[in-house]
């Protein structure tokens, strides 16, 4: 009796750890397929990237494969990333706005101190059950004042000549996900921004659009 009860532990220990496992989904239209691989929890992004990002950021590896010989062009933000969790829905951060010089730096800030809301390529909030979209806090320019907020963010300049080379800005330019047009198979790492937690299930990446976008949900 003891060894079935062993045996049955065993069996839920594995269904959870391959639950754990980093899922990959396929997609196609008549230009590409194309495959891609969510990285959410930390040490799976260490694992694959070979560097921590910090909380908030998805890893996506995508390799795209043009059919028939055909050249295409590829380029980052032809993805979209979202959340069915919570609406949230994100283009990719270039590397240097991880871990560039010179980039946008985002502090907190305490209410009506004439603090800037940062406003740019973070990820969106809403567009559900009819209300309007609303971009989360990401890197860009500031406008505007957000005295209605407990705590606003505000884009503070980095002084690029007091920064040394960052070797995370290297490792994210070489593994990311090489753009232009080409016929041959293109492969590398996407990063997103996406706030709270999300499991595999919750997300989906779409590719292009209109009638030939892909929309690939990373379901086991």
């Amino acid at each position: 009796m003891r060894y079935r009860t062993a045996f049955v532990v065993l069996l839920a220990v594995s269904a959870w750890a391959a639950d754990k496992k980093p899922i990959t989904t396929r997609g196609a239209n008549r230009d590409v397929e194309i495959m891609a691989t969510a990285y959410i929890t930390a040490p799976d992004i260490k694992a694959a990237l070979g560097a921590e990002l910090g909380k908030d950021i998805v890893t996506v590896y995508v390799e795209v494969r043009p059919k028939s010989g055909k050249q295409v062009a590829i380029a980052a933000d032809d993805f979209v990333l979202r959340s069915y969790k919570d609406g949230q829905k994100s283009s990719p951060y270039a590397a240097s706005q991880i871990a560039g010089k010179g980039g946008l730096a985002l502090t907190s800030v305490p209410a009506g101190g004439g603090g800037l809301m940062s406003q740019g390529n973070g990820p969106v909030w809403g567009g559900v059950g009819g209300g309007m979209p609303q971009r989360l806090p990401g890197n860009g320019t500031g406008i505007g004042n957000s005295a209605s907020d407990p705590d606003s963010t505000e884009a503070v300049e980095k002084d690029s000549k007091k920064e040394k080379d960052n070797p995370l800005l290297v490792l994210l330019k070489q593994k990311g996900l090489p753009e232009g047009e080409t016929k041959d198979t293109v492969k590398g790492f996407l990063y997103f921004p996406l706030e709270g937690k999300h499991k595999a299930k919750d997300l989906a990446i779409s590719y292009g659009n209109g009638a030939s976008r892909i929309i690939m949900e990373f379901q086991q």
